[in-house]
């Protein structure tokens, strides 16, 4: 039985130093792992690694069903995107392994108030952030406030911030009446 052959489509973002290079396959049963450093990137991920190599990569974001560049720079973007459509294609037919787990962070008691910001947040709002190639995940909660990451797209980009607070922000409010505001780390 042969398998299907690998497509890859790249999708303009809303932050224009950063591309989605969109898989027509899941890479990651869920969540996503971002990587800022070509270190960090050797640690846990092949596939990040080598796209580090490529001059011009200053982040990778690994999504479900797509990966994500942050560009240090826009010239020979034609060049540039030629040498990570055949990187990707490449390394995701060789069949390599494309992210080793990380360490889980360590558990502790979560309140009511963050599990249900918890939820909202990877129930509804990852999903819709991750059209754009982008990532939030939350971190805590304190006197009112949810601090999350915004990665991918997301980090970086010009209308993170009125995305922060227009929409993620006015939406958790919603459902969390006490919370005051959202501020990214």
């Amino acid at each position: 039985m042969s398998q299907i052959p690998i497509e890859i489509s790249l999708e303009l973002t809303p932050n224009p130093n950063t591309l989605k290079y969109a898989l027509n396959r899941r890479i990651l049963a869920a969540g996503s792992q971002n990587y800022t450093t070509a270190e960090d990137a050797a640690a846990y991920s092949p596939l990040a690694s080598k796209l580090f190599a490529l001059e011009g990569i200053g982040g990778v974001m690994i999504g479900p069903s797509f990966v994500t560049i942050t560009l240090l720079k826009t010239d020979k973007l034609r060049d540039l995107n030629r040498q990570v459509m055949a990187t990707l294609k490449a390394h995701l037919e060789s069949g390599e392994e494309i992210c080793r787990p990380r360490e889980p962070l360590a558990a502790g008691e979560e309140d009511a108030v963050s599990t249900r910001i918890r939820e909202i947040i990877d129930g509804e709002i990852r999903p819709a952030v991750a059209m754009d190639g982008g990532d939030i995940t939350f971190d805590s909660y304190r006197d009112g406030v949810a601090y999350v990451y915004l990665q991918g797209a997301c980090s970086g980009c010009p209308s993170a911030s009125m995305t922060l607070k227009m929409g993620i922000e006015h939406r958790l409010k919603q459902v969390v009446p006490e919370l005051k505001s959202v501020e990214q780390i």
